[in-house]
């Protein structure tokens, strides 16, 4: 029989101050959200939101889709009706924020122009992530020749400007929003790519997924339920911060006419629609273009709050 069967009473003293001193300082950690028992802090203690910069963020994404989801229900004007009330300005009864040189409510319009733009730029970056993520799960795992294959055709579409790229797929497919979708999906996708096959590589090298291929388990299952997970969290936050690249993206080909389509607002073509009044009535392409904006850098700011959040790794 062994004699060790527990720790010295000499260990034990050495080790009960340093136990005491983690406990203390989880406990601080703990009360470093401000005592808050609510969702905020909860958030917060998972280092989300730590930064006023991404608490904005946040809050400007969430109210952005709740515009976008329920505002078209609560404005009661028509987005689209023409009327000879062209040009008013700010204030003006029945329509807080003017009309555009069609007499449309720009409000409205505003409100109904956030659900398309957001519309692709979800949808786009999710075929994006799809596409991305796959590749790079398939020739991180695999490597040899058909790690080479992927990831050559990877860089040759990296080779082309994103933006010429997405131009040439929605030119050759014709405007319209699955044109869009697709041709900003295809095109965001070699970026993901590389990041999924870059942390594939380093978890297959891990001794679980060792440890799983000698057990006989599928490939499938080792990439779906012991891989992925694993990679989820710095890919949520790319995927996120694709998304703003997404919406800038699918902004500036409505500009172009390779978007959404009129009479449907979108603020892109609102922006080219309201250039020609740019000194008469700024409004019609500051309002839309602001918005853009901020959708954009919100984007990026919850994307690296997620990043440090989600992949403490990644941020040593």
């Amino acid at each position: 029989m062994s004699d060790h069967t527990g720790p010295s009473l000499g260990a034990a003293e050495a080790l009960a101050p340093a136990t005491a001193s983690d406990g203390a300082l989880r406990s601080a950690r703990r009360g470093s959200g401000g005592g808050g028992r609510g969702w905020p802090a909860k958030l917060r203690q998972r280092g989300i939101g730590t930064s006023w910069p991404a608490i904005v963020s946040w809050v400007f994404l969430v109210a952005i889709l709740l515009t976008a989801l329920v505002g078209p229900v609560l404005i009661s004007a028509d987005p689209v009706r023409q009327t000879s009330s062209a040009l008013l300005p700010f204030g003006s009864p029945g329509h807080p924020l003017g009309t555009d040189d069609l007499g449309r409510d720009e409000l409205a319009r505003l409100v109904h122009g956030a659900r398309p733009l957001l519309f692709v730029a979800f949808a786009s970056t999710a075929l994006a992530a799809a596409l991305g993520t796959g590749v790079g799960l398939l020739a991180g795992y695999a490597g040899g020749a058909v790690e080479q294959v992927l990831m050559r055709a990877v860089d040759l579409a990296l080779a082309f400007p994103s933006i010429l790229l997405v131009i040439l797929l929605v030119a050759a497919a014709g405007p319209g929003t699955t044109s869009l979708v697709v041709g900003v999906g295809v095109s965001l996708a070699p970026g993901l790519s590389r990041l999924s096959r870059a942390l594939t590589a380093r978890e297959t090298a891990r001794d679980y997924v060792v440890a799983a291929r000698l057990g006989g388990t599928r490939t499938p299952r080792i990439l779906v339920q012991e891989i992925l997970p694993n990679i989820a969290g710095p890919m949520v936050a790319q995927v996120v911060m694709t998304l703003s690249v997404a919406a800038g993206f699918a902004a500036g080909l409505s500009y172009l006419g390779l978007g959404i389509q009129p009479p449907t607002p979108d603020w892109g073509y609102m922006v080219q629609a309201g250039q020609e009044f740019l000194y008469s009535a700024p409004r019609l392409v500051v309002l839309p273009a602001a918005l853009t904006l901020l959708f954009v850098v919100a984007c990026n700011f919850v994307g690296d709050d997620l990043r440090d959040a989600l992949d403490p790794k990644g941020t040593a």
